[in-house]
Order: C-alpha cells, then sequence, then structure tokens
C-alpha cells in the first residue's frame, strides 16, 4: 500500500538577498555651516539690495534671509542638532550684513561714489556708527523673525 510521492523539483531560480539597510542620514556638518556661509553672503548682499531698491526694511525679505540660510544648511548638513541654531545665528549674521549693505549703498547715491569708495572713505566702524543710529524696533523684529524662519526651515529641510 504505499504510494509512488515525488517530492516537488527544486526551483529554478535563486532568491535574491536581502536590499542593504540605508545608509544613516548624518549629514556632513562641516559641509553644511560652509553651505549656509554662502547662503548667509548672499542672502545678505539680496536683502541689502531689496532695500536699496524700495528705500526701507521689509519682514519677507529678512524671512527670506533666514528661508535660504536653514535651507542651505539643512539640506546639505543633514540631521544634526547643531545646525538650526548654526543656521539661526547666521541669519542674523546676514541681516546685519545686509542692513550695513544699504547703509554702503545710500551712501553711494549721496555721494556719486562706488562701494568701495565708500567702504575706503568711511570705514567699517564709520558704517557701523551709522547703522546704530538708524535702528529702530522693527530691525530687532527683523532679526528675530530671520532667526526663527533659519531655525525652523533647517529643522525642517533635515528630515
Amino acid at each position: 500500500m504505499s504510494q509512488n510521492f515525488q517530492p516537488p523539483a527544486p526551483a529554478s531560480y535563486t532568491e535574491a538577498p536581502a536590499p542593504a539597510p540605508a545608509p544613516a542620514r548624518g549629514g556632513n556638518v562641516g559641509l553644511g555651516i560652509a553651505a549656509g556661509v554662502v547662503a548667509a553672503l548672499v542672502a545678505a548682499a539680496a536683502y541689502g539690495g531689496i532695500m536699496n531698491a524700495l528705500d526701507r526694511e521689509i519682514g519677507y525679505a529678512a524671512a527670506g534671509v533666514g528661508l535660504l540660510v536653514g535651507l542651505a544648511a539643512g539640506k546639505i548638513g543633514g540631521r544634526n542638532p547643531v545646525l538650526p541654531v548654526v543656521a539661526a545665528v547666521l541669519s542674523l549674521g546676514a541681516v546685519y550684513l545686509g542692513q550695513l549693505f544699504f547703509v554702503v549703498l545710500v551712501a553711494t547715491k549721496i555721494d556719486n561714489s562706488g562701494v568701495m569708495d565708500v567702504i575706503d572713505k568711511v570705514g567699517v566702524s564709520g558704517l557701523n556708527a551709522v547703522w546704530k543710529e538708524s535702528l529702530d524696533p522693527i530691525s530687532f523684529l527683523f532679526f528675530g523673525l530671520a532667526a526663527f524662519v533659519a531655525f525652523g526651515s533647517a529643522k525642517k529641510a533635515s528630515d
């Protein structure tokens, strides 16, 4: 009473190996900081130019400075808890440099000279003194807005 039992034939294919785990996305902090510095310098020039074209400060432009710096640092630097803080600090510096650049551009209109002539003639300390005289409470609001947007955008960009 035995039945003929034939085992199944071996499969004609081989199973693919399991995919390798995704590499940890830590990013490069140094590269993220360098990208943030470059973005801050570009944003400062753009911010000063926009203020010069409109003859006043604009909150959206300050938020744009923070957004540009935060996105650059977060996207390139990856997920590191230091980068949002660095982006916020860099955006503060970018707003300051943009406001100084605005002072230089206004002086070039008054003096009918070039940017470098104004910087040579007045000096950085003289530009800083003029900048301090022109400060008002809304300027500090723009500093805070830029830092807030930079921090948030750096966190979101790294996700």
